[in-house]
């Protein structure tokens, strides 16, 4: 076994192998940009060395660089995590060049699968079920335009060399074509340095399932079932379990069978993944091969009880698999959500900011944990902490939230109950739409497919609602007692009766009015609400919502309130963060502007005449011209942020008056992009 290793990655899968190399008595090399001097992954493993600056062509996509540091150190063998240099043939080779070990499979395994056009050749060859479509090698886009009508709308395009749902577009009707092509070569030569396609037929309700291979160096080779990621926005993956509901032993064996095949047919080494799109009849097709660690293994590794990062430095290092087919029994359900900075009621826009707090639910951290033979009920794995940046620069994943559960009823509780718990502040997230998610009938019901999102818009994104009046009450209380702070400060009279922030007065009562507004990311619905507090020896008369109530604090504990308000006692966090009061209670999460309503980007621009850049990012098309006329809804100007594009449409018909940006530009969040006169 090695004795120190270097990890290629960064964030929660470099430390999800460190924990694991820390368990097995392996040292651990980092490497990091200079954006990530000061990250979770640095901190957590015995070295660290600096690669290179923020951008990943100038850090974790420089091989040379990491080959060098794990020699300046000493490390034995790289680790490469996924994404970045996971599935690089050349990088593995020049591993082995170096006289060190790339855990994972032979590059020959990863030039066989890593291209899914080249992929689906040889799994015709091996007889496996293809979904019709062209796999070739021609790119010409008239010749792509004609395959794509022979195939039939809807069509689905496809980089290559892809993954992680990037370079990737459905197109509905013919006339969609030639735009839809241009903008998945641009995202697949930005994502993945190579702009080749293929396209197939789109499947309606197809289901997204896919089995976790293993061989070793001895000939041995097992499958651990199945993974139904069909969950999923924008071709990437929300949700994921195991198994698979609704999987009947005999379509497991022939899937898993089917992927130990392929593994063989291309000498596969080490952990990878056989995709599968599926139909609700049963009937399942050969998508791709992801020749490296998944995102979502650690459902696996519950089910199964395994540690997968275990069995990839085993094998890497020529022992035999640890447990044989027959051992690979399935206990319980596992579902894992992942947790994102990002705006879903903005499209999912990636959110940029600081983790001004981070509160998880109770949880073991990539260990499999529980007592023997059972897994543990809840599990954490992240690459952050709270005061942690997320940047443009990087994946925005903060966590991945793993349950377990005797069955999938206890698994989904579980999940409802942990994303109740947690608390972030500082950015926009998806926990809230992930708790609907897993609540919402077609989840609970295992009615999966990978349009479920959209098919169950309504009630995945339900129109605001008023905050309660106990969230109102807790804000105003944490604001209240704040200021009793301020006022107690060291050097204050506990005397005098004017330091004091108190209700007490000289002459009649004290009465505060308080002004807060929904911050509704989304933008229109934010509702204003005027919270009145009357003093009286007892505490506080609250009238709020139509309520007007005798208001207590019972305990506070920091940012944790306990009140009663009435008849109803009430508890919750409140953390501030400038005039934005982050309310966490019974489960929901409510954002208050104290005394500014938000002004939402994009609400009034037809009017006021300027579009803005929704977040930081790059300029790669600019789509009219000065003087041009638009109509509402056409596409304007794209922003690629975090290797996804985002198009900017004009808001309502009207006249381009100046374009201030061109291809290529950097913009900022918020910035102007051109000025826009309504008609």
């Amino acid at each position: 076994m090695f004795n120190k290793i270097l990890i290629a990655n960064r964030g929660e899968i470099a430390c999800r192998v460190a924990a694991t190399a820390r368990r097995m008595g392996i040292r651990t090399v980092a490497v990091y940009s200079e954006a990530d001097a000061g990250s979770k992954h640095v901190a957590v493993c015995d070295e660290a060395v600096l690669i290179g600056p923020a951008p990943v062509k100038e850090s974790y996509l420089c091989g040379d660089r990491i080959i060098a540091a794990a020699k300046a150190t000493g490390a034995q063998a790289i680790h490469p995590g996924y994404g970045f240099l996971s599935e690089n043939a050349e990088f593995a080779e020049a591993v082995e060049a170096a006289g060190l070990v790339f855990i994972g499979p032979p590059a020959s395994s990863m030039r066989a699968m890593g291209s899914k056009s080249a992929a689906k050749q040889l799994m015709e060859g091996a007889n496996v079920p293809l979904v019709p479509g062209y796999h070739g090698d021609e790119q010409d886009s008239a010749f792509l335009h004609q395959q794509a009508d022979r195939i039939g709308y809807p069509v689905l395009l496809k980089a290559s060399a892809g993954g992680g749902g990037k370079g990737m577009r459905v197109i509905e009707r013919s006339e969609d074509f030639e735009a839809a092509l241009a903008s998945c070569k641009r995202e697949a030569i930005s994502s993945f340095g190579d702009d080749k396609v293929l396209a197939e037929k789109y499947l309606i309700r197809p289901r997204h399932i896919e089995i976790q291979v293993f061989a070793d160096k001895h000939g041995n080779c097992v499958y651990l079932h199945e993974r139904d990621c069909s969950v999923q926005r924008r071709h990437q993956k929300v949700l994921e379990e195991a198994p698979a509901p609704g999987m009947t032993g005999e379509r497991r064996r022939a899937m898993g069978e089917a992927a130990v095949a392929a593994a063989r047919a291309v000498g596969y080494v080490g952990a990878g993944t056989v995709e599968f799109i599926a139909n609700q009849d049963g009937s399942f097709y050969f998508m791709e091969m992801n020749t490296r660690l998944q995102v979502e293994h650690p459902v696996t590794e519950m089910i199964t009880g395994t540690d997968l990062v275990e069995w990839q430095l085993r094998v890497a290092a020529g022992q035999p698999l640890p447990k044989q087919q027959s051992e690979l029994a399935i206990n319980g359900h596992a579902i894992e959500a992942r947790v994102y900075a990002e705006n879903p009621e903005k499209g999912f826009l990636p959110s940029i900011g600081t983790l001004r707090h981070l509160s998880t639910p109770d949880a073991v951290e990539f260990e499999l944990g529980g007592s023997p033979g059972q897994p543990a009920a809840v599990r954490i794995d992240s690459g952050v902490r709270e005061g942690d940046q997320i940047s443009p620069f990087y994946d925005p994943m903060i966590a991945k939230l793993i349950v377990w559960g005797a069955d999938r009823t206890q698994a989904l509780a579980r999940m409802a109950q942990a994303l109740s718990e947690f608390q972030i502040v500082g950015l926009a997230t998806n926990v809230a739409f992930l708790k609907r998610l897993v609540e919402s009938p077609a989840f609970s019901n295992a009615d999966l497919d990978t349009g479920l999102i959209e098919r169950n818009a309504g009630v995945l994104f339900p129109p605001a609602q008023a905050a309660p009046a106990t969230a109102l009450a807790l804000a105003a209380l944490a604001l209240v007692e704040a200021e009793k702070d301020q006022s107690s400060r060291a050097d204050a009279n506990p005397a005098d009766p004017w330091g004091h922030a108190r209700g007490w007065r000289m002459n009649g009562a004290c009465q505060r009015q308080l002004s807060f507004a929904d911050d509704y990311a989304a933008g229109t619905d934010a509702k204003a609400y005027r919270v009145r507090l009357a003093y009286h020896d007892w505490g506080w008369n609250l009238d709020a919502n139509g309520v007007s109530e005798r208001l207590e604090l019972v305990k506070r504990d920091g940012a944790e309130l306990s009140i009663r308000l009435g008849a109803t006692a009430a508890h919750g966090s409140v953390w501030r963060d400038g005039d934005l009061f982050h309310v966490f209670t019974a489960g929901r999460h409510y954002t208050l502007a104290y005394n500014d309503p938000m002004a939402h980007a994009g609400e009034h621009e037809a009017g006021g005449g300027r579009l803005t850049a929704p977040m930081p990012g790059k300029v790669v098309a600019v789509m009219i011209a000065n003087g041009a006329e638009v109509k509402k809804g056409q596409p304007l100007v794209i922003i690629e942020a975090m290797k996804m594009e985002h198009t900017i449409a004009a808001p309502g018909d009207g006249v381009v008056e100046e374009v201030l940006y061109q291809v290529g530009d950097q913009v900022t969040d918020g910035a102007p992009l051109l000025a826009f006169k309504a008609a």
